[in-house]
């Protein structure tokens, strides 16, 4: 399926990054085609952000969406609940590591009258690898995994290789963004 990814640059704003990221990627619990789920960091920046996504995942409003200042919502089924689920279990076996676990959310969390729902957090792995099935598998669900290169090139080779391409976006100074952009191939381009 389609995955859509970010690209970090080392001179990305980083309150900006992860801002536009969290937005991206678990609006709407991640159930729509142009959630960011992959975000490909480059460089130095792994170490600068990776925490303060990790924070922000962490502290989600997720409720009921009648509260103006709810971030995200529950998933919309059971089945979607459990393939979600079994996502999370499958970036687990496959040594990518869980620093928010989305499984532990429920119901109650989400406030009176939200028990019977089908609620799962925001979920964010990092050191994962473009092999496992989190980086390669449409989850449409609220997981964002963390890929990290030493390089821009190997950051945007890793970008393009995907089925569909749908889109991308790029955090980071727009005037070296551009010819970044440039090279990546999906149908719409953020910077």
């Amino acid at each position: 399926g389609a995955k859509n990814h970010m690209v970090v640059m080392p001179d990305a704003d980083l309150e900006q990054a992860v801002d536009a990221l969290i937005g991206a990627a678990y609006g709407s619990a991640g159930e729509r085609c142009m959630a960011i789920s992959v975000a490909v960091l480059v460089g130095d920046v792994a170490d600068k952000i990776v925490p303060l996504l990790a924070k922000r995942a962490k502290s989600l409003k997720i409720k009921n969406g009648i509260h103006l200042d709810a971030e995200m919502g529950p998933v919309v089924t059971k089945a979607a609940y459990e393939r979600i689920s079994g996502y999370i279990m499958a970036g687990e076996l496959q040594c990518a590591d869980l620093l928010v676990d989305g499984r532990k959310f429920t119901g109650k969390d989400a406030g009176a009258g939200c028990e019977n729902g089908y609620w799962i957090g925001g979920t964010l792995f990092d050191n994962v690898t473009p092999d496992m099935r989190i980086a390669k598998e449409e989850i449409f669900g609220p997981v964002v995994t963390l890929i990290a290169y030493d390089t821009l090139d190997q950051a945007i080779d890793m970008a393009n290789d995907t089925e569909y391409g749908l889109s991308a976006a790029i955090s980071g100074d727009p005037a070296k963004a551009a010819p970044v952009a440039a090279q990546l191939r999906a149908g719409m381009v953020a910077i």
